[in-house]
Order: C-alpha cells, then sequence, then structure tokens
C-alpha cells in the first residue's frame, strides 16, 4: 500500500522504515527467523521496489541501504537490524538479569537448553561473525554498541569498491563535491 501511494520516493523510504519495519522489529527475539527467511524479505523488498519503479532491476542494491546523506536511498536493511536487535536483547539479558526477576528467568531457561537456539548464542555467533570481518573492533562491548553502524558502514565500503556502481559514492566522498548540497540537505 505505501508503494501504490502518491507520495515521492523519499517519503516512500521513510514510510516503510515507519510502519513497514517495526512489524518486523517486534517479532526479532521471538520468533526464530532463519537468515535465509530475513535474506528473503530484503530480496521482496527489492522485488517490490522494482516492480513499482522505485528501484531499476540492474542498479546496485547497497546503494539502497546506506543513508540518503551519504549519497544512498536510506532503506533499512531487514538482517542489519535483524542482526543487531538480537545482540542488543543479548546485552540487556546479559547485563539485567540481576535486577529484574523475569530476565532472570529468561538467562536461566536459556543457561540450561543446551540443543536450542537462543538469543545469547545467536549474539554471540553474530558478535563473532562481525570481529571477524571488522580488524578496528577487538572488543567485545565494541561490537555490541556499534553493531549496527558497523554493518551499514561495511556496506557502504562494500558499494565503494564496486567498480561501476562505486563511482558515484567515490566522487560524492571526493573533495570535489560538496556533500551538502549534492543530497539535498
Amino acid at each position: 500500500m505505501i508503494l501504490k501511494s502518491e507520495l515521492n520516493a523519499r517519503n516512500k523510504i521513510i514510510a516503510i522504515g515507519a510502519l513497514a519495519v517495526p512489524v518486523l522489529r517486534y517479532s526479532f527475539g521471538i520468533i526464530n527467523w532463519r537468515t535465509e527467511e530475513i535474506k528473503k524479505i530484503d530480496s521482496k523488498t527489492r522485488k517490490m521496489l522494482t516492480m513499482y519503479k522505485m528501484h531499476h532491476p540492474k542498479a546496485d542494491k547497497d546503494m539502497l541501504y546506506v543513508k540518503r546523506r551519504e549519497g544512498g536511498r536510506g532503506l533499512v536493511q531487514i538482517e542489519v537490524l535483524y542482526k543487531a536487535e538480537i545482540i542488543n536483547i543479548a546485552e540487556y539479558v546479559n547485563t539485567n538479569y540481576k535486577k529484574d526477576q523475569f530476565v532472570n528467568i529468561v538467562k536461566s531457561h536459556e543457561s540450561t537448553q543446551p540443543n536450542m537456539k537462543t538469543i545469547i548464542k545467536t549474539a554471540a555467533k553474530i558478535t563473532e561473525e562481525l570481529s571477524q570481518s571488522d580488524e578496528k573492533s577487538n572488543t567485545k562491548q565494541d561490537g555490541i554498541q556499534h553493531t549496527k553502524a558497523r554493518l551499514v558502514e561495511s556496506l557502504k565500503k562494500k558499494w565503494k569498491n564496486k567498480v561501476m556502481h562505486g563511482q558515484y559514492i567515490r566522487n560524492i566522498d571526493s573533495l570535489l563535491v560538496k556533500k551538502t548540497r549534492s543530497s539535498g540537505y
């Protein structure tokens, strides 16, 4: 319904982020999502954007998920949001289990389930993947606090390193172009 509306492209992206994304975000940590399912949701979103002529089929998909101020479209990537949310929930459970009895129950339940896919185990796996892909972060605490920013930054680097699609972002990052005038902010 958002894509069928007569909003401009910027407002459609904002509406998707404000109306559609919170529905999914609420389920993270409650429903055991598989990574493939999360990637399919991102793929379906891009397909719908293409169907409603908001994204060209041959355009770079990484550009969609970079902030508008940095030259992208500003769409929220569900996979990045999922990883950040799982890490935030695990951090909350690990830090507040002494303060709140319900969080303590959740922590004790998760620690007694060896074969189950728990939030804390999933968060540890995601943090490990991030620390392997990012040389800058040495501490686990740094990875938990800046997860979303690091994932988006790696997406921007990936877009910038592409030969054809990265030309725009490389020109924007050079000193020849003023970012404030080119992005409309």
